[in-house]
């Protein structure tokens, strides 16, 4: 039986999502989860990266039941969570078709990221917003971010893995790139058919230097129709950022 988790992470104290050496990921938790309650190994396929310090609302992974355990889906989001840390919980599970793939079926994700604009950065949004006293132009902001709307070549907007070559493809189409207004900052959102190694982080550093004034929108124009010339200025913390949706 192939099931699909959905699944909400505050990501602070974890290296990420991905299963690396030095680290401890949300990806490494559950299978061990998985392996405790099957009691045999059980590989995560998850719908995408996310960074070290960033959190999930929505993200999405799949795995396959082996035989030997007789459960419903239902059963699997208690037997889980009681293994899981406090900071992870599967949300939802339920049976897919034998040739659903939860990163390659995916059509599009929505990230948010949060801005506090206090004074003092309240404690309980300590690592959940990026704390920019400094005020913003709301209306420069908001102009910065249609501009990312479309499908572009977004390679200012991403980040080095190390195993980029000629063929890597840049192009991803975002339908949605917004912001709504809070008591104390703005949340923005993005929606897309995909993003790039931490591309929503380089966006919003981007449209925040436009909005402090910073950068110009000639110059933010240049970064998305020349690609290649130059990097976005600013990579924006991990603390706002949050995987919101997975849709399929």
């Amino acid at each position: 039986m192939r099931l699909q988790l959905k699944i909400a992470y505050d990501g602070t104290r974890f290296g990420g999502w991905q299963i690396q050496p030095n680290a401890v990921t949300i990806q490494q938790e559950i299978e061990a989860a998985l392996h405790t309650v099957a009691k045999t190994p059980i590989r995560l396929h998850g719908s995408g990266r996310t960074d070290a310090g960033v959190h999930a609302l929505g993200q999405v992974a799949h795995f396959d039941s082996p035989d030997t355990v007789n459960m419903n889906p239902f059963n699997w989001v208690p037997a889980l969570n009681s293994k899981l840390p406090p900071e992870i919980r599967i949300i939802e599970c339920s049976e897919q078709s034998p040739d659903f793939h939860a990163r390659f079926c995916a059509r599009s994700k929505t990230y948010s990221y949060r801005l506090c604009l206090s004074p003092i950065l309240p404690p309980f949004l300590a690592h959940r917003a990026w704390h920019l006293p400094r005020q913003l132009n709301p209306d420069d902001l908001r102009e910065a971010l249609a501009q990312f709307q479309g499908t572009h070549d977004f390679r200012a907007f991403a980040a080095n893995r190390g195993n980029e070559d000629e063929s890597t493809d840049y192009h991803r189409t975002i339908t949605k790139a917004d912001l709504s207004v809070l008591n104390d900052g703005y949340l923005l959102q993005f929606t897309g058919n995909g993003f790039l190694y931490k591309m929503v982080r380089l966006l919003t550093g981007a449209a925040v230097q436009v909005a402090q004034g910073y950068l110009r929108h000639d110059d933010l124009s240049d970064l998305i129709d020349n690609p290649g010339q130059k990097k976005s200025p600013l990579c924006a913390p991990p603390d706002g950022l949050s995987l919101v949706e997975v849709n399929y």
